[in-house]
């Protein structure tokens, strides 16, 4: 027997738990989490202030051509970066209803009288295979794959496209950064380092070493987290089945099933941030006695 995801309201009416913007978007309120967003935003930000105001735009630089395109590629990727980070935040992880394990509630969802499922004890909810219970949101996530403090969010079977695209998006920052730094330092070192810089020799290197050092952090952690994230996918084992260990008790489906999936067929919409993850699944619960 099959049945669908569909949100069952607490008797009050809608939950509002984990919600803001008028109930629009999904909010984790976690002070950890909030300063490890502004921290990201304040990252992105330093990376525009001296790719922008210090290789890129100032007047004296040669290469007109050179500074057009890589203000576009930089700036499209900045702008996808953030708008993935922000839709992996905002986006519901895909949240089991909370205290949706009612006798009513199983009545309307069509378990028969002595019919046996798995309940979460902590938020009371009927749980689907593949949910795992989060400390941090306090709900039952399915397919979750792990906590992000650095998106506020989970990781799991609604977001995940947006977070894998997040993570595209920051390494190829990051590596055009440092592209751009080392063409930086060739340049003052070609030339007099008070000419090549709005800024006092110091402060010039100070921003160069500086952004060398985030880019080269964002740049293995983001790449790592890329390869982790499809790794997951391909497989169709999720970061903390293969942390416990869980034997698969689903039916695993093919490479090409699994990133379908999260993506849906492929399109350019695969790395589009603005897109909804096409696939919305059923679920048939293995169970255990209430």
């Amino acid at each position: 027997m099959h049945y669908s995801y569909s949100s069952l309201a607490p008797p009050g009416g809608v939950d509002h738990h984990n919600r803001c913007l008028g109930n629009r978007a999904w909010c984790v309120k976690d002070i950890c989490g909030i300063v490890c967003v502004i921290m990201t935003w304040l990252l992105i930000l330093f990376a525009e202030f001296v790719v922008c105001g210090l290789i890129l735009l100032p007047s004296y630089h040669s290469y007109t051509a050179f500074s057009t395109v890589n203000m576009i590629i930089f700036q499209a990727l900045a702008f996808l970066a953030f708008v993935s980070h922000l839709r992996t935040m905002l986006s519901d992880p895909g949240a089991v209803p909370r205290g949706n394990a009612t006798k009513e509630m199983i009545e309307q969802m069509g378990y028969r009288e002595g019919q046996m499922f798995y309940k979460c004890p902590k938020c009371c909810s009927i749980k689907p295979d593949r949910a795992h219970h989060c400390s941090v949101c306090q709900r039952c996530i399915r397919k979750m794959d792990h906590h992000c403090p650095w998106v506020n969010n989970c990781v799991g079977e609604n977001n995940q496209k947006y977070f894998v695209l997040f993570t595209f998006y920051i390494a190829s920052i990051s590596v055009h950064t440092l592209f751009l730094v080392l063409s930086q330092f060739a340049e003052c070192v070609r030339n007099d380092w008070r000419t090549c810089s709005p800024y006092s020799p110091p402060a010039t290197i100070f921003l160069l070493l500086f952004l060398t050092f985030e880019g080269l952090m964002f740049g293995i952690f983001t790449i790592i987290m890329l390869a982790t994230q499809l790794n997951a996918i391909l497989n169709d084992q999720t970061g903390i089945e293969q942390l416990k260990k869980e034997e698969a008790r689903w039916a695993k489906k093919s490479r090409l099933k699994s990133i379908q999936s999260v993506f849906g067929r492929f399109s350019l919409a695969w790395f589009s941030p603005f897109t909804e993850p096409s696939s919305r699944t059923k679920f048939s619960p293995h169970f255990y006695s209430v």
